[in-house]
């Protein structure tokens, strides 16, 4: 793997020019398209991601691009952006500044690079593998938790939990200390801070979690799926990020058995 910090420099250019849009569009009557998911989707979102592309398309035009809005393009290369241009787009078009872009870099797979970027509190992100983890340019580290008991636990929306995933999560749930929800991929940043415990969802996509997996490990924190295996592009999605590795398999534990 080559030296990352001119992709880093990179990343940083691509926060940059998507600030700027998303500021443009924050807090605006847009109009609000619905996919064939049911999601969401603004102008803001699609602007947001083409304006990244460009600028990779540009720079390096032999890396892949996996983004939400515009789809997939030489995903196969050794090297491939993933992009997610607003990462909570429910709370963007609600003025509620817990919205994220969401920058990856990933190297045959395996996320590398990765910025969480929140425009409107000005806030960013940073993590590198083998590097410490950043917020503003300033080093970061998770806190200590030994178990889910003593846990502040996040997750998107608890009906998104469906069959035997619903009881998981009532699990984790009725097992912490607080539960907490409705801030996407800020819940990452919060536990990359150590302000939060643990996050778990259910059915992301690759440019909902790749960006995140290096913030969080690179603040001293664990990312896994469901099943405690690393996480990569064609993760199925199922995810859970802690800041302690005590309390990551207290949760692991407590979704086994809830589950079995």
């Amino acid at each position: 793997m080559e030296n990352l910090d001119p992709f880093l420099e990179i990343a940083h250019k691509l926060a940059d020019a998507a600030r700027p849009v998303v500021r443009k569009y924050y807090r605006t009557p847009v109009a609000v398209d619905v996919k064939a998911d049911d999601s969401p989707v603004t102008i803001a979102d699609r602007e947001v991601e083409r304006t990244m592309r460009d600028i990779l398309n540009a720079e390096l035009p032999d890396h892949g691009i996996l983004g939400e809005e515009h789809g997939r393009e030489n995903v196969d290369a050794e090297y491939v952006w993933v992009l997610d241009p607003i990462d909570g787009t429910k709370s963007f078009i609600s003025g509620k500044p817990s919205f994220a872009t969401l920058i990856a870099l990933c190297h045959n797979g395996t996320p590398v690079l990765g910025i969480i970027d929140q425009a409107i509190t000005d806030e960013r992100w940073v993590g590198v593998m083998g590097q410490a983890s950043t917020m503003n340019g300033v080093e970061i580290s998770a806190r200590e938790c030994e178990d889910l008991k003593s846990a502040t636990f996040f997750t998107t929306a608890p009906e998104l939990f469906t069959g035997d995933a619903a009881k998981a999560y009532q699990a984790v749930s009725k097992g912490c200390r607080v539960p907490m929800y409705g801030v996407d991929a800020y819940a990452y940043g919060l536990t990359a801070l150590g302000l939060a415990d643990t996050v778990v969802e259910i059915g992301l996509q690759a440019y909902d979690f790749c960006a995140l997996v290096p913030v969080v490990e690179g603040a001293g924190g664990v990312m896994t799926d469901w099943a405690g295996k690393p996480l990569h592009m064609d993760s199925a999605g199922d995810v859970i990020a802690s800041g302690d590795a005590r309390c990551h398999q207290d949760v692991l534990a407590t979704i086994k058995t809830a589950m079995a």
